[in-house]
């Protein structure tokens, strides 16, 4: 009769023949690689160096030539940065900054009629956009619904008129002035009805209120 094998004591020469398996060595995945990329591109110049000097010459000049190599490098990739800086670290689209400029948000001393025209006949529709929110600012701070001041936001002048359309016409602002979205004749025009609306409603509201008073 053969006797139970016993599961509470180790099989010491069972297990130290599987650690001599490689297929159950399971710690070697966690081994890192002793590639270095470092070494690797500098043995590449190395004997890119060693093609072109002979042995002796490169010898005599090592530190010379290796501060030259340096510095083309340096070059090239400040070269490369400069030239792609925009494109790499950069959220504005290139077309969405090409035709507008960031100019100071003010809603005095502008003809906002005659300006909105100009740059919807230029195709200009980002800075139409910013005219028309900014002619909606002086509309209802003439008629005393918020209070304009250049520090303020349009998050503050949300808060002082919390209406729907007010609200969805400072959203299209901002995402255009500030979140580098591109506009078009459509959102411009959209814009123009949300400020109709809106002065619209305040009218409306201040004749409802002297009626019954």
């Amino acid at each position: 009769m053969i006797a139970p094998t016993d599961t509470l004591h180790i099989d010491t020469a069972s297990l130290e023949a599987w650690r001599d398996q490689t297929a159950f060595d399971y710690s070697r995945e966690l081994m890192q690689s002793g590639f270095s990329l470092r070494r690797w591109l500098l043995e590449q110049i190395r004997n890119f160096l060693n093609t072109i000097f002979d042995s002796q010459a490169y010898a005599d000049h090592r530190t010379l030539i290796w501060t030259i190599v340096g510095i083309v490098l340096f070059v090239i990739v400040g070269t490369f940065i400069s030239k792609y800086r925009s494109k790499l670290f950069g959220r504005r689209s290139e077309s969405a900054g090409v035709d507008y400029e960031i100019a100071e948000d003010t809603i005095y001393g502008i003809d906002f009629e005659a300006a909105i025209s100009r740059a919807m006949e230029s195709g200009n529709y980002r800075e139409a956009l910013r005219l028309v929110y900014l002619q909606t600012l002086k509309r209802l701070t003439d008629d005393g619904h918020i209070d304009w001041q250049p520090y303020k936001t349009p998050t503050q002048y949300v808060s002082e008129l919390p209406t729907k359309e007010f609200r969805e016409l400072s959203h299209h602002f901002l995402r255009v002035r500030y979140g580098g979205f591109d506009a078009d004749s459509s959102l411009v025009e959209r814009m123009q009805h949300l400020q109709a609306d809106i002065i619209s409603q305040r009218s409306q509201s201040e004749e409802s209120k002297g009626g019954e008073a």
